[in-house]
C-alpha cells in the first residue's frame, strides 16, 4: 500500500473510532479553544496527581481541522486571532503529535494570502477553505463596498487560493481542495444577500475549474451546511429574534421544528464529512455541491 492510501486509510479509521474523545472521569482542570475562522472548537480536560503529573487527557471537539488531525493530518491553522489560534494549535499538537503551523493573518488580504502559502511551501495535499460569512441585513443596507467585501472574503479569497495550490497538486498527481459555502447557495436566505451572492459565484468557479483538474488526481467540492450549533448561527439566531420581536430560545425552537432531524448539526458531523472529501474514497466526486442540512431543503436537485 502506498503512503498516500495508508494515510487515507487512518483518516477514516479515525472518523469512525475517535481516540480520547469525551470528558475524561474525574479530571482537575478543563480548558476551552476556538478558532474562528474554521469553527473549530476544543474543550481539553486533564487529570492531575498532586505534583501536576497528567494522569488522563481527553478532548471533546469538532470540526475539519481536528478531524484531520485526528487522522494524522500535519496542518496550517490560521486566524486573525492569536489566542485562539495558539490554544488550537498547542491542543492539537500534544493531542494527535502532529505538526501544526500557525499564521495569524487576514485570510482575505493578499499579505494574509502569502503568509499562509509561504508556509506551506508548495507541498499542501489539502486545502480546505472556510472565511466568516458576512453579516445578515436588508437588501436596502448593502452598499457596494459590503458586496465588494463579501466577494473579496467569499469568492475572491478562495479562488486564490485555490490557484496558488493547484499546480503543485497537479504535478504530484493527488490533491483534496474542500471549501465551505452554505445552504444558501442551494435556497438564497434573504437576510443573507450578501453571502448568497459570493458564494454563489464561487461555487460556479469550482464547478468548471474542478472538471479541468480532475484528470490529474485531484478533486475540487463545496461542503453546504445548513444550521449547525456554532457562534454564526447563533448570530444570525439573535438577528431572527430580534427581527420577528420573540426571544432568541423562541426563534431557535422554530428553526429546529423546521428541520425533520428536529435538532442543529453539529460541528463534529460536519468534519467528519469533510475528511471523508479528503480521502482517497472521494476521488470519484468532482465538482459537487454537498449539502448537510437535516434535511431542511426538499429538493432533488
Amino acid at each position: 500500500m502506498e503512503l498516500k492510501e495508508l494515510y487515507q486509510e487512518i483518516i477514516l479509521d479515525h472518523g469512525k473510532n475517535p481516540r480520547n474523545f469525551g470528558k475524561c472521569k474525574d479530571f482537575t482542570s478543563d480548558a476551552k479553544g476556538h478558532n474562528p475562522l474554521c469553527g473549530d472548537k476544543v474543550h481539553i480536560y486533564a487529570q492531575l496527581d498532586k505534583n501536576k503529573k497528567i494522569l488522563d487527557l481527553s478532548f471533546e471537539g469538532e470540526g475539519c481541522a481536528i478531524s484531520l488531525a485526528e487522522a494524522g493530518v500535519d496542518l496550517i491553522i490560521n486566524s486573525r486571532d492569536p489566542k485562539n489560534l495558539d490554544a488550537a494549535a498547542k491542543l492539537l499538537r500534544s493531542k494527535y503529535q502532529v505538526q501544526v503551523e500557525t499564521v495569524v493573518a487576514d485570510i482575505t488580504t493578499e499579505e494574509g494570502q502569502e503568509a499562509v502559502l509561504a508556509k506551506a511551501e508548495s507541498n499542501l495535499d489539502i486545502l480546505v477553505t472556510n472565511a466568516g460569512g458576512p453579516p445578515p441585513g436588508q437588501w436596502s443596507d448593502w452598499t457596494r463596498a459590503d458586496f465588494i467585501s463579501a466577494l473579496d472574503a467569499n469568492m475572491l479569497t478562495p479562488i486564490a487560493l485555490i490557484k496558488a495550490v493547484l499546480p503543485g497538486m497537479i504535478d504530484k498527481g493527488w490533491g483534496r481542495i474542500v471549501n465551505i459555502t452554505s445552504q444558501s447557495v442551494k435556497a438564497p436566505i434573504p437576510v443573507l444577500g450578501l453571502s448568497n451572492s459570493a458564494r454563489a459565484g464561487l461555487t460556479g468557479y469550482v464547478a468548471g475549474t474542478s472538471r479541468q483538474v480532475a484528470e490529474f488526481g485531484v478533486t475540487i467540492n463545496n461542503l453546504q451546511p445548513g444550521v449547525h450549533d456554532t457562534d454564526r448561527i447563533k448570530s444570525l439566531d439573535a438577528h431572527i429574534a430580534k427581527e420577528a420581536g420573540i426571544t432568541v430560545s423562541a426563534a431557535k425552537q422554530e428553526r429546529r421544528n423546521a428541520i425533520p432531524v428536529k435538532r442543529y448539526g453539529t460541528t463534529e458531523e460536519f468534519g467528519a464529512a469533510c475528511a471523508f472529501l479528503c480521502s482517497q474514497y472521494a476521488g470519484f466526486i468532482v465538482g459537487q455541491n454537498i449539502l448537510l442540512d437535516g434535511g431542511a431543503i426538499n429538493s432533488t436537485m
